[in-house]
């Protein structure tokens, strides 16, 4: 128990003194409120990748929107909106045209192996049709039965469309870091694409002191 003093609050005495107030149960204050994974850029309240995915040689040509977005959920994070990536393209060297500047942007410089324009996926869609063809079709399966209690016939056996040509991500490139447009593709197609991660205690991409 603790008794008030005469002029009815707690001595001074009461009161803990903090021996190390830069650490909380020794952790600093970066441990605790998160950083970024290593090789990501901090933009604040989030990460972004500094380099498009690594696509392996028998990964070539099956990074489509579902291998993309996958592929960011097993490293921990997210495919980033075109918004995200745009805003970004002042911090972070996105793909971008042959002629953008090496310092700022992401271009091929091997001409053994191609010099061509590049763009980035994001995980902004747009459609090129209306209806139910936008979105993908689960189809209808093979003995699939209508409900017999309320007199419904068998439903007719239907293809599925899990990914709709009409069904397209938007692709940004780095314009000289203000940003750009580089047109949709269809989700069922390949293209480079980069992660995006919210920050996490204790995962710095700096060397600790």
């Amino acid at each position: 128990m603790l008794l008030l003093g005469k002029n009815r609050k707690f001595p001074a005495s009461a009161i803990p003194t903090v021996k190390n107030a830069t650490r909380i149960g020794g952790k600093t204050a970066a441990q605790l409120s998160g950083t970024c994974p290593p090789a990501t850029v901090d933009l604040g309240s989030w990460c972004l990748d500094t380099a498009p995915y690594p696509v392996s040689n028998a990964q070539a040509g099956k990074n489509n929107y579902v291998f993309a977005s996958k592929a960011c959920v097993a490293e921990g994070g997210w495919l980033p909106t075109a918004a995200q990536l745009l805003g970004a393209a002042n911090r972070v060297k996105l793909e971008s045209t042959i002629h953008d500047s090496q310092l700022t942007a992401t271009i091929p410089l091997d001409p053994s192996r191609g010099l061509k324009d590049q763009r980035e996926m994001t995980s902004t869609l747009v459609t090129t049709e209306a209806g139910s063809a936008a979105a993908g079709f689960e189809g209808v399966s093979e003995g699939s039965t209508g409900n017999p209690r309320q007199g419904q016939a068998n439903p007719v056996p239907l293809a599925a469309n899990p990914l709709p040509e009409s069904l397209q991500y938007v692709t940004v490139y780095s314009n000289g870091t203000k940003g750009g447009f580089a047109g949709s593709e269809p989700v069922i197609n390949p293209e480079n694409f980069r992660c995006a991660f919210n920050k996490s205690p204790g995962a710095l991409n700096k060397s600790e002191s």
